[in-house]
């Protein structure tokens, strides 16, 4: 099991759909975790690996899988500011509005890390704007915080 994990996290990581595709076709486990909760999903979705998160998804990965820190594929894309692999996930029924353990959003990081084009995408599919963390901070609270102007004019809007 350890072997068939690392192996499908590493094809993950770097996008190898043959490694990946031989895996799944030999039924690995889709929603395998690391020891840190990781899955290939969100693995392949932090590195900007469309192809494996697509082929990953299409086997039945869960979309909504949380690492032990309570991170989606989702909040990590919102992260990092990959826009098509975010409409992807979204396509695939990531919920926008799940919070990690300290109540972070994909909306909330997003807003902090000048990701725009991905506030702008999650509002557009109805992120909600009024989730606080555990601080009591919205996205809109974050953005100010961080000199997103512009985030904040798309959260005010």
């Amino acid at each position: 099991m350890q072997i068939e994990q690392e192996l499908l996290i590493h094809a993950a990581r770097v996008g190898d759909i043959a490694v990946l595709n031989e895996l799944l076709n030999g039924k690995a486990d889709v929603n395998i975790k690391d020891e840190k909760g990781y899955t290939p999903l969100i693995i392949a979705c932090y590195n900007n690996q469309l192809e494996a998160a697509k082929l990953l998804l299409a086997n039945g990965a869960d979309v909504n899988a949380q690492d032990l820190g309570g991170n989606t594929a989702l909040m990590g894309v919102a992260f990092k500011g990959y826009p098509a692999v975010a409409e992807l996930l979204i396509e695939g029924g990531a919920n926008l509005n799940l919070q990690h353990g300290n109540g972070g959003t994909a909306l909330m990081f997003a807003a902090m890390f000048g990701r725009n084009n991905l506030v702008e995408l999650l509002l557009l599919h109805g992120a909600d704007t009024n989730i606080c963390d555990v601080r009591g901070m919205r996205a809109a609270d974050l953005a100010a915080q961080q000199g997103n102007v512009k985030a904040l004019e798309l959260l005010e809007a």
